[in-house]
């Protein structure tokens, strides 16, 4: 796969989901490593989350469909957690599998802390 569109895809990924999902939401992650890379022939962004549900790496890639696929990878293995994600879904199904599950009051309690 072509190195220059591997990196394009990785830096729209990033850039969605960075002005698609709420700052707190995504500091509440423990995100760092941004990285492009190829997944099952899929070009993608990996990163290293550090939230209260999981600890590990996402990895988001772009599927023939034009959907995303976001999974889940750390010592325990790799698991898919959805294969047809559009671009604005990104932050909300990733935070349910990192940070606040589905306690919403812990993403308000994190904007009233970080004072969003």
């Amino acid at each position: 796969m072509d190195k220059d569109y591997v990196m394009r895809i990785a830096e729209t990924i990033r850039e969605q989901l960075v002005t698609m999902t709420d700052t707190a939401v995504l500091l509440s992650w423990g995100i760092h490593e941004f990285m492009a890379t190829v997944y099952k022939d899929l070009p993608g962004l990996k990163f290293r989350v550090n939230g209260r549900l999981f600890q590990g790496y996402v990895l988001i890639c772009l599927n023939g469909s034009d959907y995303y696929e976001v999974y889940l990878l750390n010592e325990e293995g790799t698991r898919c957690i959805s294969d047809e994600v559009c671009f604005d879904e990104l932050g909300e199904i990733i935070d349910r599998y990192v940070e606040s599950g589905t306690d919403k009051y812990e993403v308000c309690r994190y904007k009233i802390v970080l004072g969003d």
